[in-house]
């Protein structure tokens, strides 16, 4: 469930060029290109509509490119994508435990019985994001916080090596935010990969020494103490201010 990862990569873990998503022929994110270290801890900030959502679907293949490509230098299975939570429903009849025991579904399969091992790793989990005594809890009578923490456990039973966070931080306490954040760091110091769709600035300067500023087009990306300058963040409010959503999406040149 924790450790260092499972035989760590060097160079590049993910790649993007000149990647264009679109929905119904309207650019989301426009002409991207960039790199992510792998190990490197990295935001994704910009305005709201900038295509941050967008970008991480995209790298998981929830959307396909309309133009460009991603590049990836790892499988499908070593992937932890964590969706805002307004995407999930919580209405589900399950338990913390089985939703934890989810993130083990790589290794048991969709049906599979899931095995002692698996069961001890997901308690142990739960311990990790403070919901020891939760396991036999329904999901649908968690707060917000604690069904944040659920959802951190899954993925530290997953074991992932690139793990892609959207808004994780969104409408839940201090406390938990606090908490989690602590499990972000130490997935870093592991050597894994992890991207965060933040709108917190706060967090991100204070967190996330990489920075991947977009407004549907690149503004930066690299060190957040350069990328998140006043200069660039002006610049994304204006581009996003000027964007026009009627406009098709650029024809890739003959």
């Amino acid at each position: 469930m924790s450790g260092a990862t499972r035989g760590a990569k060097s160079g590049p873990a993910l790649s993007l060029h000149d990647l264009t998503v679109a929905y119904d022929r309207h650019p989301a994110v426009h002409h991207l290109s960039g790199t992510l270290a792998a190990g490197s801890l990295t935001a994704i900030a910009g305005p709201n509509g900038a295509g941050k959502s967008t970008l991480l679907k995209a790298i998981v293949g929830e959307l396909r490119p309309a133009e460009g490509r991603i590049e990836h230098a790892f499988s499908p299975r070593e992937i932890g994508y964590l969706p805002q939570a307004a995407e999930i429903n919580r209405r589900f009849p399950i338990n913390v435990l089985d939703t934890v025991l989810l993130g083990d579904w790589h290794q048991s399969g969709a049906f599979g019985r899931m095995s002692a091992a698996a069961r001890t790793q997901a308690r142990e989990a739960l311990l990790a994001v403070g919901l020891e005594g939760f396991e036999k809890r329904p999901i649908g009578s968690l707060s917000a916080g604690q069904f944040q923490r659920v959802l951190f456990a899954r993925l530290l039973l997953q074991n992932a090596r690139l793990i892609l966070l959207d808004e994780p931080f969104t409408a839940i306490d201090a406390r938990t935010t606090h908490d989690l954040l602590e499990i972000v760091a130490r997935w870093h110091g592991e050597g894994r990969t992890v991207v965060a769709v933040l709108h917190d600035f706060d967090q991100v300067r204070t967190h996330f020494p990489q920075t991947l500023l977009i407004a549907r087009e690149l503004i930066g990306w690299g060190p957040t103490e350069e990328v998140m300058a006043p200069a660039n963040l002006l610049k994304a409010r204006a581009m996003a201010e000027r964007w026009d959503d009627t406009a098709g999406i650029c024809e890739t040149a003959a």
